[in-house]
């Protein structure tokens, strides 16, 4: 998996304040809304004017029909998709054939297969802390990042839409934020591991800070972005503080948040590989370290294509997830 950006916010891009009671002003959260709408209630629909209706119902009549789905395109499209794919996977095939034929100490394509079979044929073997399967270091692994990117989940997303609907909140919290995320995952292990005094929290911790930034600034983004018509009619609606954060500021802001989480989870997938390595500590981090102790390539390799696995799997679930909110968002 590619290492993805933390955040897709500018920094100088400042959200404002909502009024007081709740109701948006002029100085609501902004930072990319549409410019249009208006508060008169007097775009078509049900409650609009005879003569809009009118026209519009005209305009839907004369609309020609849509054009038929062409299977044929789609399915030439994907064989191609897949030829391509196809096709990277045998240059890099072909290149590490020439790497391991230069370095004898390289496994090769053939060697790595095997010994993924052998450890996928007991992946859930526990004989001791020193011998257990790749599953259960998989399975570990994954436990801790869900707890942390989960923590992160539960602060970030809040602290988020605080920072976008509020100018004050954002020209406090922005600060820290910025100063804070460029810090190395693993500067923060050795804090977490005096104040916690035990290795898999302390990775917990690692992985709850480092998840944490990319989904503050993307809800934050989202909750400054909603466009002014949206807040016209919470203003004629007179939504509180409360209704215009349920049913306005997060509906528009789901898609930034999924996008935010998704980085989120990357980084936590990643991060933890190193920070086991560096525990000594159960999981599939520790066993790469374990096997190239052991001088056994094969094994890290292997470990290498598991964990590259998972992770397009995670990020694959939350692509879908992202085409899910994205449509509930575009939904009036």
């Amino acid at each position: 998996m590619t290492t993805p950006s933390t955040e897709a916010v500018p920094a100088q891009s400042l959200p404002q304040e909502a009024s007081p009671g709740g109701s948006p002003t002029d100085g609501s959260p902004t930072g990319g809304g549409s410019t249009g709408g208006s508060s008169t209630g007097e775009a078509a629909g049900p409650g609009g004017p005879p003569d809009v209706r009118a026209d519009a119902v005209a305009v839907e009549a004369a609309a020609p029909p849509p054009p038929p789905r062409r299977t044929g395109g789609r399915l030439v499209a994907a064989l191609s998709a897949a030829a391509w794919s196809l096709v990277g996977v045998a240059v890099l095939v072909a290149l590490w054939l020439w790497a391991a034929e230069s370095t004898p100490e390289l496994p090769t394509p053939v060697d790595v297969l095997g010994t993924l079979g052998d450890l996928l044929a007991d992946p859930f073997h526990d004989n001791g802390p020193g011998d257990k399967g790749i599953g259960l270091q998989l399975l570990t692994s994954l436990q801790r990042v869900f707890t942390g990117f989960a923590m992160a989940a539960a602060v970030g997303i809040p602290l988020g839409l605080l920072m976008g609907g509020s100018k004050r909140a954002w020209q406090a919290a922005n600060p820290v934020v910025q100063v804070l995320r460029p810090v190395s995952p693993l500067a923060w292990f050795p804090l977490g591991l005096v104040v916690l005094k035990d290795s898999p929290q302390a990775s917990v911790f690692v992985i709850f800070v480092t998840a944490l930034w990319p989904t503050v600034l993307n809800t934050a983004a989202g909750a400054a972005s909603v466009p002014d018509d949206q807040r016209n009619v919470a203003r004629v609606f007179r939504f509180g503080r409360v209704a215009y954060v349920r049913h306005v500021m997060v509906p528009h802001s789901l898609p930034s948040i999924v996008t935010g989480l998704r980085l989120s989870m990357g980084i936590a997938w990643m991060v933890i590989v190193a920070v086991e390595m560096l525990s000594g500590s159960t999981g599939i981090g520790s066993f790469v370290w374990n096997s190239y102790n052991g001088g056994d390539l094969a094994e890290v390799i292997s470990a290498i294509v598991l964990i590259g696995g998972v992770g397009f799997a995670l990020d694959v679930f939350f692509l879908w997830l992202l085409r899910v909110v994205g449509g509930k968002a575009a939904t009036p």
